[in-house]
Order: C-alpha cells, then structure tokens, then sequence
C-alpha cells in the first residue's frame, strides 16, 4: 500500500500507482510511516513515563521534535511526509511524453483569458487551481476553463495566507465551499487540492481522502507573483524540464512588468516553446475529464 490512502472495499488507491484518482469520491486514510512512527513514539513516550516519571524531561523533549518535524514538514509544499502528495505525473504520463502545466490564484478577468488563449494558441492543456469565491464571482470564465478542456481544482475558498493555522472547522468549510462552488460550474467536483502556498496543517490528509481529494504540489513553479521578469521566471520552470514535470504558474495574482502587462502571458509563452522544442505535451493532472480532450487531439492528429 503506497501513499497512505486505499478505496473503500477495493484495490489499493490508483495514485499510488497511476497518480489517477479512483471513481469513488471517498477513501480510506492510512497514515504515512512517518504517521505512524509518531503515534508509535507518543506511545512509548507515555509508557516510559509512566514506568519511570523521572523520564518525562526525556520523553518531553522527544515528542516536541516530533511535532517541530510535522510542522516543518507541513510548511515545505512538495513534502510527502505526512501523506499522499503528487510531486510529479506518474510514470505512465511521463512515458507519454507528457508535463502537467497548472495555474493557481484565479480565475482573473484580467489573466485568465490571455492564459487560455495562449494554451489554445498551442494546442495546450491544463489545471486550473481555483480560488471559489472568485470562481462564484466569474463563473463565466470559470465555466470557460472547462469547455475549453482544460480542468478546475480547488485552492481553497478565499485563499487565506494563515491557512495552514486554521482549526480543522475552518480550513474545511474553506474547502468545502470551494468545492461546491466549482463543481456547480464544471460539473463534477474536483480531483485535486492545493493548499496556499502549499503549507497545509499537518492533520489535514485524513479529510482530505474522506473527500476523495489528493494534495497536489509541484515539481518547479516559476514564483511569478514576485518576479516581474518573465526570462526569469520561464527559466525556473524550463532549466531541467523532463518528461512528468509538474509546473506551477498563476492565473491570478501575477506579478506586473513595467508596462502594466502580467508577467505570466510572457512567461508561458516560453515555457510552451521549451515544452514544444523538448518534444513534449502539456496536459492537466491526471483525471477522466481532463485526459479525454488530449486523447481525442492525438487520435484527430494521428489519423
């Protein structure tokens, strides 16, 4: 068992093995190794005091490293610690040929339309990591994500820097608002969540399987939002680029040149000619909406 989640009553969970999610919208929780050599340590800390209390100094300092390691690991985005996290495509996709391009911080009337237009300039496809109120508050564009093939995830509600200090009760209705909202407009819920900024609370992987959601991070992002520069910006992404890659730009919130003009419509521009001149595909994450528009492309070009 890989990863720490199985469906209910079936095979172990398909992204631990294909990255793609299982029809069933719910899944059994497993704790990670990391997981359960906590539980295991907070255990054996509690028995060893109470067989010897003069211990406790001991068995205190212990379980306070291990709490400062979930932390840390809940603030580094790409860190399968405490669960399931998908860094990269799977094995299969990269075999393909494939990179999984996504978008965080929209949709922005702004952004987005130029965003879309360039990937259907270039025949390109993508995920979309949306905020859902500002979904709610442009649900046109955001239904246009959808038909152009492209997919919707969620990015919380309001997208709350301190999302990572929330209480469960909070974080949750943020994420349960998010995805309400964008499954109205596409028409299935979302597959994939992303936390901002990628720092998440270290319990948060339990809910998220009992929502038949898996946490998504990235394999390089271009850290757009801050760097008017969009050489530097292609560059962080482009510098490496292999098959399976996951790459991470934004729709919204994108840094501005000196003109005014968002960074993020250059940057893709040369992000899509390094993926284009390495011979490779941009496709969204894996998922049954998401991959049939890719499959239909290369059916239509192949004959």
């Amino acid at each position: 068992m890989k990863d720490g989640i199985a469906r209910s009553g079936a095979e172990p969970s398909p992204v631990a093995t294909s990255g793609r999610p299982a029809a069933s919208p719910i899944a059994r929780w497993l704790p990670s190794p990391f997981l359960r050599l906590s539980a295991g340590l907070h255990v054996g800390a509690l028995a060893a005091v109470a067989a010897v209390p003069r211990w406790w100094p001991g068995a205190v300092a212990l379980l306070a490293a291990d709490h400062l390691v979930a932390t840390a690991a809940g603030l580094t985005p790409r860190s399968g610690l405490l669960g399931p996290n998908l860094r990269r495509l799977p094995a299969a996709r990269a075999a393909c040929g494939e990179v999984g391009l996504t978008f965080d911080d929209g949709p922005d009337p702004e952004i987005t339309p130029g965003v879309l237009d360039a990937l259907a300039g270039r025949g390109a496809r993508a995920s979309f990591f949306a905020v859902g109120e500002r979904a709610a508050a442009h649900p046109e564009l955001a239904a246009e994500i959808v038909r152009r093939g492209h997919r919707l995830e969620t990015h919380t509600w309001s997208h709350p820097n301190r999302f990572a200090l929330l209480g469960p009760r909070a974080a949750l209705t943020e994420i349960d608002r998010a995805q309400a909202a964008l499954a109205g407009i596409a028409g299935s819920p979302p597959l994939y969540f992303r936390a901002p900024a990628g720092f998440r609370a270290p319990w948060l992987a339990p809910p998220l399987a009992r929502r038949g959601l898996i946490l998504a991070s990235w394999t390089r992002r271009g850290y757009d939002t801050v760097t008017a520069d969009p050489a530097r910006v292609s560059a962080r992404l482009t510098r490496g680029l292999a098959a399976g890659d996951v790459l991470l730009l934004h729709d919204g919130g994108s840094a501005r040149g000196p003109a005014g003009r968002p960074v993020v419509l250059d940057a893709l521009e040369r992000v899509l000619d390094a993926i284009e001149a390495a011979g490779l595909t941009a496709v969204p994450l894996p998922g049954p909406v998401a991959e049939a528009p890719v499959r239909a492309e290369r059916a239509a070009a192949a004959s």
